[in-house]
Protein backbone atom coordinates (compact mmCIF):
# COMPACT_ATOMS: atom_id res chain seq x y z
CA UNK A 1 0.00 0.00 0.00
CA UNK A 2 1.64 2.82 -1.11
CA UNK A 3 0.79 7.07 0.06
CA UNK A 4 -0.23 7.87 -3.64
CA UNK A 5 -2.74 5.20 -4.06
CA UNK A 6 -4.60 6.44 -0.48
CA UNK A 7 -4.21 10.16 -2.22
CA UNK A 8 -5.87 8.75 -5.23
CA UNK A 9 -8.61 7.08 -3.45
CA UNK A 10 -9.62 9.62 -1.76
CA UNK A 11 -10.03 12.00 -4.55
CA UNK A 12 -12.24 9.29 -6.40
CA UNK A 13 -14.11 9.39 -3.22
CA UNK A 14 -14.54 13.00 -3.04
CA UNK A 15 -14.90 13.73 -6.39
CA UNK A 16 -17.23 10.48 -7.55
CA UNK A 17 -15.92 10.35 -10.53
CA UNK A 18 -12.27 8.61 -11.86
CA UNK A 19 -12.39 11.71 -14.83
CA UNK A 20 -12.23 14.66 -12.04
CA UNK A 21 -10.09 12.65 -9.87
CA UNK A 22 -7.31 11.97 -12.49
CA UNK A 23 -7.83 16.08 -13.30
CA UNK A 24 -6.97 16.50 -9.26
CA UNK A 25 -3.76 14.61 -9.20
CA UNK A 26 -2.85 15.31 -12.45
CA UNK A 27 -2.49 11.21 -14.07
CA UNK A 28 -4.26 9.95 -16.80
CA UNK A 29 -8.00 8.44 -15.88
CA UNK A 30 -6.52 4.68 -16.86
CA UNK A 31 -3.02 5.22 -14.55
CA UNK A 32 -5.53 6.13 -11.54
CA UNK A 33 -7.65 3.33 -12.41
CA UNK A 34 -5.12 0.80 -12.03
CA UNK A 35 -3.41 2.19 -8.73
CA UNK A 36 -7.52 1.79 -7.41
CA UNK A 37 -6.97 -1.91 -8.32
CA UNK A 38 -3.76 -2.54 -7.09
CA UNK A 39 -5.21 -1.28 -3.83
CA UNK A 40 -8.25 -3.15 -3.93
CA UNK A 41 -6.42 -6.42 -4.73
CA UNK A 42 -4.01 -5.53 -1.23
CA UNK A 43 -6.85 -4.92 0.95
CA UNK A 44 -9.32 -7.58 -0.80
CA UNK A 45 -12.28 -5.72 -1.08
CA UNK A 46 -13.60 -3.37 -3.76
CA UNK A 47 -13.87 -0.09 -2.39
CA UNK A 48 -15.90 1.78 -5.12
CA UNK A 49 -19.59 0.67 -7.12
CA UNK A 50 -18.69 1.08 -10.54
CA UNK A 51 -22.25 -0.29 -12.01
CA UNK A 52 -23.97 3.16 -11.55
CA UNK A 53 -23.05 6.40 -13.43
CA UNK A 54 -21.68 7.84 -10.40
CA UNK A 55 -18.68 6.13 -8.66
CA UNK A 56 -20.04 5.99 -5.57
CA UNK A 57 -18.32 3.81 -2.28
CA UNK A 58 -18.75 0.51 -1.11
CA UNK A 59 -19.48 -0.19 2.25
CA UNK A 60 -15.78 -1.58 2.66
CA UNK A 61 -14.78 2.18 0.84
CA UNK A 62 -16.97 3.64 2.95
CA UNK A 63 -15.17 2.28 6.38
CA UNK A 64 -11.37 2.86 4.68
CA UNK A 65 -12.09 6.74 3.73
CA UNK A 66 -11.73 7.89 7.20
CA UNK A 67 -8.56 6.00 7.62
CA UNK A 68 -7.30 6.85 4.28
CA UNK A 69 -7.79 10.36 5.13
CA UNK A 70 -6.12 10.70 8.25
CA UNK A 71 -2.80 8.77 6.77
CA UNK A 72 -2.51 11.63 4.45
CA UNK A 73 -2.98 14.09 7.48
CA UNK A 74 -0.21 12.25 9.33
CA UNK A 75 2.17 11.87 6.02
CA UNK A 76 1.76 15.80 5.81
CA UNK A 77 2.73 16.35 9.49
CA UNK A 78 5.86 14.73 9.24
CA UNK A 79 6.48 16.53 6.16
CA UNK A 80 5.94 19.99 8.21
CA UNK A 81 7.99 18.66 11.23
CA UNK A 82 11.23 18.14 9.04
CA UNK A 83 10.51 21.43 7.11
CA UNK A 84 10.51 22.92 10.78
CA UNK A 85 13.54 21.57 11.59
CA UNK A 86 15.55 22.13 8.68
CA UNK A 87 13.94 25.95 8.14
CA UNK A 88 11.90 24.95 5.26
CA UNK A 89 9.01 26.54 6.15
CA UNK A 90 6.23 27.19 3.33
CA UNK A 91 3.02 29.35 3.34
CA UNK A 92 1.71 33.11 3.81
CA UNK A 93 2.04 35.25 6.79
CA UNK A 94 -0.60 37.64 7.44
CA UNK A 95 0.78 41.07 9.39
CA UNK A 96 -1.66 43.75 10.73
CA UNK A 97 -0.87 47.15 11.24
CA UNK A 98 -2.45 50.19 12.73
CA UNK A 99 -3.06 52.61 10.57
CA UNK A 100 -0.73 55.59 10.38
CA UNK A 101 2.02 53.76 12.29
CA UNK A 102 5.45 53.93 11.24
CA UNK A 103 7.78 51.25 12.67
CA UNK A 104 10.97 50.52 10.56
CA UNK A 105 12.24 47.92 13.74
CA UNK A 106 8.85 45.90 12.59
CA UNK A 107 9.75 46.75 8.85
CA UNK A 108 13.29 45.00 9.40
CA UNK A 109 11.98 42.26 10.57
CA UNK A 110 9.96 41.17 7.93
CA UNK A 111 13.25 41.66 5.61
CA UNK A 112 15.29 39.49 7.80
CA UNK A 113 11.93 36.93 7.79
CA UNK A 114 11.93 37.29 4.52
CA UNK A 115 15.68 36.65 3.78
CA UNK A 116 15.59 34.13 5.42
CA UNK A 117 12.06 32.30 4.91
CA UNK A 118 12.05 33.35 0.76
CA UNK A 119 9.03 30.79 0.61
CA UNK A 120 6.77 32.50 3.08
CA UNK A 121 4.83 34.52 1.25
CA UNK A 122 4.06 37.43 3.63
CA UNK A 123 0.99 40.01 3.67
CA UNK A 124 0.78 43.27 5.10
CA UNK A 125 -2.42 45.36 5.59
CA UNK A 126 -3.17 48.44 7.62
CA UNK A 127 -6.45 48.49 9.89
CA UNK A 128 -7.71 49.80 13.26
CA UNK A 129 -6.36 48.21 16.23
CA UNK A 130 -9.93 47.16 16.96
CA UNK A 131 -10.40 45.13 13.78
CA UNK A 132 -6.93 43.95 13.94
CA UNK A 133 -7.04 42.43 17.04
CA UNK A 134 -10.73 40.49 15.45
CA UNK A 135 -8.74 39.88 12.67
CA UNK A 136 -5.59 37.61 14.72
CA UNK A 137 -8.71 36.23 16.67
CA UNK A 138 -10.47 34.67 14.25
CA UNK A 139 -7.13 33.54 12.45
CA UNK A 140 -7.06 35.63 9.42
CA UNK A 141 -4.65 37.36 10.72
CA UNK A 142 -1.08 36.14 11.97
CA UNK A 143 0.50 38.78 14.03
CA UNK A 144 -1.13 42.29 14.19
CA UNK A 145 1.18 45.72 15.60
CA UNK A 146 -1.69 47.40 17.46
CA UNK A 147 -2.43 50.56 19.72
CA UNK A 148 -3.87 49.48 23.10
CA UNK A 149 -5.16 51.51 26.53
CA UNK A 150 -3.18 50.47 29.24
CA UNK A 151 -3.29 46.68 28.99
CA UNK A 152 -2.81 44.17 25.95
CA UNK A 153 -5.75 42.07 24.60
CA UNK A 154 -7.45 39.17 26.74
CA UNK A 155 -6.47 36.03 25.52
CA UNK A 156 -3.90 36.83 23.12
CA UNK A 157 -0.09 36.63 23.56
CA UNK A 158 1.67 40.13 23.30
CA UNK A 159 5.04 41.65 23.22
CA UNK A 160 4.89 45.79 24.26
CA UNK A 161 7.01 47.90 22.24
CA UNK A 162 5.97 51.29 23.97
CA UNK A 163 4.48 52.46 26.41
CA UNK A 164 3.64 56.03 26.93
CA UNK A 165 1.41 58.84 28.29
CA UNK A 166 -0.50 61.37 26.68
CA UNK A 167 0.70 64.80 25.93
CA UNK A 168 -0.64 67.55 24.38
CA UNK A 169 0.88 69.50 21.93
CA UNK A 170 0.89 73.13 20.69
CA UNK A 171 2.32 76.27 18.89
CA UNK A 172 4.79 78.34 21.69
CA UNK A 173 2.47 80.89 21.26
CA UNK A 174 -0.68 79.01 22.58
CA UNK A 175 -1.71 79.64 25.82
CA UNK A 176 -1.42 75.97 26.86
CA UNK A 177 2.26 76.11 26.09
CA UNK A 178 2.64 78.61 29.26
CA UNK A 179 1.42 76.71 31.74
CA UNK A 180 3.62 74.23 33.57
CA UNK A 181 0.80 72.29 34.39
CA UNK A 182 -2.27 71.32 31.78
CA UNK A 183 -5.12 69.14 32.78
CA UNK A 184 -7.61 67.81 30.93
CA UNK A 185 -10.03 70.14 31.62
CA UNK A 186 -7.67 72.72 30.53
CA UNK A 187 -6.97 71.03 27.11
CA UNK A 188 -10.46 69.94 26.38
CA UNK A 189 -11.51 74.06 26.74
CA UNK A 190 -9.98 73.90 22.40
CA UNK A 191 -10.57 72.17 19.77
CA UNK A 192 -8.83 69.36 19.22
CA UNK A 193 -6.81 67.22 17.04
CA UNK A 194 -6.21 63.30 17.19
CA UNK A 195 -6.02 59.67 16.09
CA UNK A 196 -9.05 58.02 15.21
CA UNK A 197 -11.53 55.57 17.61
CA UNK A 198 -10.06 52.08 17.18
CA UNK A 199 -6.33 53.29 17.84
CA UNK A 200 -4.57 53.02 21.07
CA UNK A 201 -4.32 56.93 22.02
CA UNK A 202 -7.74 57.85 21.14
CA UNK A 203 -9.09 54.75 23.78
CA UNK A 204 -6.83 56.26 26.54
CA UNK A 205 -8.19 59.75 26.06
CA UNK A 206 -11.82 59.39 25.39
CA UNK A 207 -11.50 57.09 28.67
CA UNK A 208 -10.22 59.57 30.19
CA UNK A 209 -12.71 61.93 28.92
CA UNK A 210 -15.84 60.06 29.92
CA UNK A 211 -14.38 58.75 33.86
CA UNK A 212 -14.62 63.18 34.16
CA UNK A 213 -17.98 63.46 32.35
CA UNK A 214 -16.01 65.76 30.04
CA UNK A 215 -17.05 66.24 26.61
CA UNK A 216 -13.95 67.32 24.28
CA UNK A 217 -14.45 68.72 20.97
CA UNK A 218 -12.48 66.63 18.92
CA UNK A 219 -12.90 68.77 15.55
CA UNK A 220 -10.53 66.82 13.13
CA UNK A 221 -8.88 63.50 13.22
CA UNK A 222 -5.52 62.08 11.17
CA UNK A 223 -4.47 58.75 11.05
CA UNK A 224 -0.51 59.73 11.16
CA UNK A 225 1.02 61.54 13.95
CA UNK A 226 3.19 64.13 11.19
CA UNK A 227 -0.83 65.25 9.89
CA UNK A 228 -1.86 65.66 13.06
CA UNK A 229 1.24 67.84 14.10
CA UNK A 230 0.85 69.65 10.92
CA UNK A 231 -2.67 70.97 11.78
CA UNK A 232 -1.84 71.41 15.70
CA UNK A 233 1.27 73.52 13.77
CA UNK A 234 -1.06 75.88 11.97
CA UNK A 235 -3.01 76.76 15.03
CA UNK A 236 -6.60 74.80 13.87
CA UNK A 237 -6.46 72.99 17.19
CA UNK A 238 -4.73 71.32 19.91
CA UNK A 239 -2.79 67.73 19.46
CA UNK A 240 -3.14 64.72 21.57
CA UNK A 241 -0.29 62.51 20.64
CA UNK A 242 2.12 60.46 22.88
CA UNK A 243 5.43 61.73 24.11
CA UNK A 244 7.71 60.08 21.50
CA UNK A 245 4.85 61.26 18.59
CA UNK A 246 5.34 64.88 20.05
CA UNK A 247 9.39 64.71 20.58
CA UNK A 248 9.50 64.39 17.20
CA UNK A 249 8.23 68.09 16.33
CA UNK A 250 9.75 69.45 19.11
CA UNK A 251 11.33 72.55 16.60
CA UNK A 252 7.80 73.64 16.20
CA UNK A 253 5.85 72.33 18.99
CA UNK A 254 5.52 72.92 23.03
CA UNK A 255 4.22 69.54 24.92
CA UNK A 256 2.73 69.22 27.94
CA UNK A 257 1.65 65.91 29.74
CA UNK A 258 -1.79 65.88 30.25
CA UNK A 259 -1.95 65.98 34.30
CA UNK A 260 -4.13 63.07 35.75
CA UNK A 261 -3.94 61.34 32.52
CA UNK A 262 -2.10 58.12 33.60
CA UNK A 263 -3.20 55.24 31.37
CA UNK A 264 -0.34 54.59 29.25
CA UNK A 265 -1.15 54.00 25.67
CA UNK A 266 0.73 50.91 24.60
CA UNK A 267 1.98 49.84 20.98
CA UNK A 268 2.11 46.32 21.05
CA UNK A 269 2.45 42.85 18.83
CA UNK A 270 0.61 40.42 19.67
CA UNK A 271 -0.37 36.60 18.29
CA UNK A 272 -2.40 33.45 19.21
CA UNK A 273 -1.03 30.82 21.46
CA UNK A 274 -1.18 28.43 18.96
CA UNK A 275 0.56 29.53 15.99
CA UNK A 276 2.39 28.43 13.10
CA UNK A 277 5.89 28.18 12.51
CA UNK A 278 6.51 31.10 10.69
CA UNK A 279 4.80 33.18 12.94
CA UNK A 280 7.47 31.96 15.42
CA UNK A 281 10.23 32.78 13.17
CA UNK A 282 8.94 36.24 12.95
CA UNK A 283 8.74 36.76 16.26
CA UNK A 284 11.96 35.82 16.87
CA UNK A 285 13.58 38.31 14.50
CA UNK A 286 10.81 41.16 15.73
CA UNK A 287 12.13 40.70 19.05
CA UNK A 288 16.16 41.16 17.67
CA UNK A 289 14.84 43.93 15.51
CA UNK A 290 13.16 45.87 18.43
CA UNK A 291 15.55 44.90 21.10
CA UNK A 292 18.58 47.09 18.61
CA UNK A 293 18.49 50.94 19.05
CA UNK A 294 17.07 52.83 16.20
CA UNK A 295 19.72 55.10 14.73
CA UNK A 296 17.37 57.84 14.05
CA UNK A 297 15.93 58.14 17.13
CA UNK A 298 16.05 57.52 20.89
CA UNK A 299 15.01 53.92 22.63
CA UNK A 300 11.44 56.03 23.80
CA UNK A 301 11.17 56.68 20.38
CA UNK A 302 10.95 53.76 18.32
CA UNK A 303 8.39 54.86 15.78
CA UNK A 304 4.83 57.11 16.11
CA UNK A 305 2.17 55.15 18.38
CA UNK A 306 -0.64 55.30 17.80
Amino acid sequence: MELRQLEYFVAVAEERSFTRAAERVHISQSGVSAQIRQLERELGAELFDRSARTVALTVAGKAALEHARAALAAAGAVGQAVGEVTDLIRGRLTVGMVVGCTLTPLFDALAAFHHAHPGVEISLLEDSSDRLVEGVRAGTVDVALIGAAATTPDGLEALTILSERLVVAVPAAHPLARQRQVTLRDLTAYPIVCMPPGTGLRTVFDQACAARSLQPAITLQAGAADAIADLAARGLAVAVLSESMAARHRDRLTARTVDGVDTPALLALIWKSTHSPGVRELLVHSRQAFARPDPAASPRTLGRLP
